[in-house]
Formats: C-alpha cells, structure tokens, sequence
C-alpha cells in the first residue's frame, strides 16, 4: 500500500507520514529499537529484537506491495519518529475482515498528536482495504493511548489481566479494544 499525507502537531510543526520502502529499513528498526527501549508499554524489549536491516528491507517491500497491509512512518525535522501499520488477522474466510494494528512513537514526540495522526492513517488505510474491524491490545495503564483510541472510535472488548509480564512492574492487563469500520 501507498500512503502519504502530511499533519500539522500540536506545536505548530509538520508531520510527514508515509508508507515505508526498501530505504526505510535501517530507520525503523532504529525507531523500533529506540521505542521499545523508552516505554514498559509495548510488547517486547529492544534486546530481543532479532530482526536484521535486510530482513526489515524485505518485510517493507511485502507491505508496500501489499493491497491490503501498510507500515507507516512518521518524520518531524526529517528525523523518524514512530511507526505503525496494520496487518490481516488470518486470510481465510472466518477471519480476513479483521487486521491488527500497533503503533509507537518516540519519547520526546509524545502528545504532539503524532499518535493521532498515525492512528488516523491506519483507521483510513485500514477500511480501504476493505477491513471491517480494526484490532489493538494496550496496556490498561497506558492512559494516554487508551484514550486516543476511545476518541477515534475504538471499544473494549475483553480484558486479559496477566497479558503482559513486565520486567519492571509484573502482569500487566492489556485492554482488548476493536473499531468497526463499516
């Protein structure tokens, strides 16, 4: 898929959003290196990322091939600062309605409104495709992002208390949350 759209943030500054190439793999893997390292929110820890440059290479040429799956970046000053994408829950008939989405952002970008406009993104991308559910799991803590998706849309449906097992904290619940899309 193709995406590209630029946002205005909070502070005045422009957004550029779009959907990641082939050249883009050494940057996300950096953003997804440095994001996973700054928050207890997100589902691994950068040490156990095992993905290589090509191997990141290979997976951004699937997704810009892909109809109905995206990876997105966001840049502010020409520097990357976050991703998020959307991807199929299963190709078989019972199931191909539905796609998953994850998104994170750098620290210092937090509440500029680069998670919104990632989020926005994914939501249009996502029904374009042809989607008619939109799936994330968040940490019920993460009071922030729970409440970005509620604003645009998303709706618990579930609870799993022992979703998570955090290095510094414990269990952490994560929040089943869905948004219809048609």
């Amino acid at each position: 898929m193709k995406y590209e759209r630029e946002y205005i943030l909070k502070d005045g500054r422009k957004c550029l959003v779009r959907g990641g190439g082939a050249a883009d793999a050494e940057v996300l893997l950096d953003v997804f290196i440095q994001t996973h390292a700054e928050t207890d929110f997100l589902a691994s820890y950068p040490d156990e990322n095992t993905h290589t440059v090509e191997e990141e290479r290979d997976f951004l040429l699937r997704k810009e091939a892909s109809p109905d799956e995206i990876e997105l970046l966001a840049f502010v000053d020409g520097q990357a600062v976050g991703s998020a994408g959307f991807y199929c829950v299963g190709r078989r008939e019972k199931t191909r309605h539905r796609a998953e989405f994850g998104i994170s952002v750098v620290k210092d970008c937090w509440g500029l409104g680069i998670g919104r406009a990632l989020t926005e993104a994914c939501i249009l991308l996502a029904k374009h495709a042809g989607y008619s559910q939109l799936e994330l799991q968040v940490v019920a803590d993460n009071a922030a992002a729970v409440a970005l998706y509620r604003s645009v849309g998303f709706a618990e449906y579930g609870r799993n208390p022992k979703g998570f097992r955090s290095r510094l904290t414990g269990w952490q619940e994560l929040l089943l949350m869905r948004l219809e899309l048609r």
